[in-house]
């Protein structure tokens, strides 16, 4: 059998990377981890602040992650109910797609989503209104310290 070179591509730079494993959420911590998450990207930033065509996470970027969380936020804040129904968690891996759509349209925002663990988290909510609550407070969280840091508005 004849093989065609061309059509073996080196993927290498492609490979996807292991997910940062972060402890998990807790409402009397992730403003802090939120922060921490922030002051990284930040960091990030200033180190390549000598590449002024490396893109930097917009505040718009951000917050397109934030409004995906916020129809959340708002559907079950007026739940009464400590278990999540069916249909919000059924919303929540909805919203999960969608966070992994932008991310792939973006190397920018796949780095954060990654860094923020983002996916863990909303894997971490199960049923538990609780920690949804705790999920997108932490969202809004990282807007917040993105723009206290000093974010760019792009």
């Amino acid at each position: 059998m004849m093989y065609d070179n061309r059509s073996q591509k080196n993927y290498s730079n492609n490979k996807p990377s292991a997910p940062v494993k972060k402890p998990p959420l807790d409402k009397l911590t992730y403003v802090k981890q939120a922060e921490s998450v922030i002051r990284d990207e930040i960091q990030k930033d200033i180190h390549n602040r000598n590449n002024p065509n490396k893109p930097k996470l917009s505040t718009s970027q951000i917050r397109n992650i934030l409004t995906m969380t916020n129809e959340l936020y708002n559907t079950v804040r007026f739940e009464k109910d400590e278990k999540l129904t069916d249909e919000l968690r059924s919303h929540i891996q909805y919203t999960k797609m969608k966070i992994a759509y932008n991310a792939g349209r973006d190397d920018i925002v796949k780095d954060f989503v990654k860094n923020s663990c983002l996916m863990q988290y909303l894997d971490e909510v199960g049923d538990s209104r609780d920690k949804l609550i705790t999920f997108c407070h932490y969202a809004e969280a990282l807007v917040a310290y993105h723009k206290f840091y000093g974010g760019d508005d792009k």
